[in-house]
């Protein structure tokens, strides 16, 4: 269920929950508000409903009880695996929901297409395919299409999962400058905690069906609840 969203805030979450049949609840009894301008990085097990969450915030899936508010704001979305068309050129995936969603076709379309793919570093590839470039740059297209639409709030899901070490930098590199220069709304689901830090004003943690926790980079890092610690450190946290 969607509301309109209190002053100052982009999305809010209340007491939210999901559930699959025969599967019983993911998750239950949820809050979250992001406001406007704030990037939170969401991190958590694997398989404890991020993604999950964050389709419902998308609107592509619906809270089974609760309430997921989102302001009149346009959404952008990067997915896990990027969800390219294959049979489409780099220019085509870009102009493509500039036809859809804002009804922008033509010469002026190509432009944005253009301009978009010099942001992102892509410039001068716009005749390849998505199967003609390496993971990284897969990545940076998919982000380049979440962005042209110019949505003032942008979900990323795993941004930069399946990428090594010095790529998945990069790729948090251009997320963060990108969201500076545009003034953007962020929420990131991330497993890695150094872009996480990187990425995120804020962090939360979601948990055994909870969000049990919510802080800065400083305060996540310091936190002495066993369960998070575990999680961010991996190890158990001693008495």
């Amino acid at each position: 269920m969607a509301e309109s969203v209190k002053p100052g805030s982009m999305i809010q979450v209340a007491n939210a929950g999901k559930r699959f049949p025969g599967a019983g609840w993911v998750f239950r009894g949820i809050d979250l508000d992001i406001q406007a301008g704030q990037s939170v990085a969401l991190i958590g097990p694997s398989g404890g409903g991020k993604s999950v969450l964050l389709k419902m915030i998308a609107g592509l899936m619906t809270a089974d009880e609760g309430i997921v508010s989102r302001g009149p704001a346009e959404i952008g979305m990067l997915f896990q695996k990027n969800a390219l068309f294959d049979s489409f050129s780099v220019e085509e995936n870009l102009t493509f929901p500039l036809k859809e969603r804002k009804g922008i076709i033509g010469a002026e379309a190509r432009k944005l297409a253009v301009a978009m793919l010099e942001a992102v570093g892509l410039a001068g590839n716009e005749q390849l395919f998505p199967a003609d470039l390496s993971g990284g740059m897969q990545k940076r297209l998919g982000i380049a299409r979440a962005l042209i639409v110019e949505p003032e709030v942008i979900l990323y899901d795993e941004p930069t999962a399946g990428l090594d070490p010095i790529t998945s930098k990069k790729i948090a590199d251009l997320i963060r400058d990108l969201r500076r220069k545009r003034g953007s709304t962020l929420l990131t689901v991330t497993n890695d905690m150094q872009r996480a830090y990187q990425i995120g004003d804020r962090i939360c943690l979601l948990t055994q069906g909870r969000l049990i926790h919510a802080g800065s980079s400083e305060e996540t890092q310091n936190a002495r609840d066993p369960v998070i610690r575990n999680f961010i450190y991996g190890i158990r946290a001693t008495a």
